[in-house]
């Protein structure tokens, strides 16, 4: 990831709550001589340091699925939101974009049947807890016949990464009054987006 000195992040427990936040990844590998794509949401764990390690899971017939003992990437994009030249106080500047990213690279390994139950079950339970007050959905409430026949069509894969890098592009490059302005701006148009970058800018946290 090309990263100027200004946009660069590369504390941890930052990174990995971006990833949390935006868990639903881009991972891409290089199977058979070919570079391959796949969509997962992943769980982050902090451990081991200093980068951590995620946990995800393919279907068995996607290519992807045969990343076993080869590199990964995985991109995480959080938030983003276009910046209007016009928004500055500073005038001569062109339109750009804000935006976070995080970036990790790991080799992967194989869960076996028990952590790849494991997996699904803190998967759920981490989608799910944004639901409530219903009750949340576990996978004990799969038939344990059908629940054996889903887990024999996907693959699990832990992943401890070796490179954790992120973007925070957040016009760190502009003067106070420039920042400030687009601050506003972006708070002014009010949508989810514009405004957890507007937070970021504030903060340098993800929202």
């Amino acid at each position: 990831m090309y990263r100027p000195v200004a946009y660069a992040i590369d504390t941890a427990e930052l990174l990995h709550a971006v990833m949390r936040k935006r868990s639903f990844a881009t991972v891409a590998a290089v199977i058979e001589d070919k570079l391959r794509f796949a969509y997962a949401p992943v769980v982050v764990d902090a451990e081991p340091r200093p980068f951590g390690a995620v946990r995800f899971h393919l279907a068995r017939a996607n290519p992807m699925s045969g990343v076993d003992e080869t590199p990964v990437l995985l991109s995480f994009l959080a938030a983003d939101a276009y910046v209007s030249p016009d928004w500055y106080e500073t005038k001569g500047f062109v339109p750009t974009w804000n935006y976070i990213a995080v970036e990790a690279e790991g080799r992967a390994r194989a869960l076996d049947e028990s952590e790849l139950r494991q997996l699904l079950i803190v998967l759920s339970a981490a989608a799910e807890e944004p639901l409530r007050p219903k009750l949340p959905w576990t996978i004990d409430k799969v038939p344990e016949e059908r629940r054996t026949m889903l887990l024999n069509r996907i693959r699990g894969f832990h992943v401890v990464l070796e490179r954790l890098e992120g973007k925070f592009k957040l016009s760190q490059d502009k003067k106070p009054a420039d920042t400030a302005a687009v601050i506003s701006a972006l708070e002014a148009r009010g949508d989810e987006a514009s405004r957890a970058i507007a937070h970021a800018m504030r903060t340098s946290q993800v929202s």
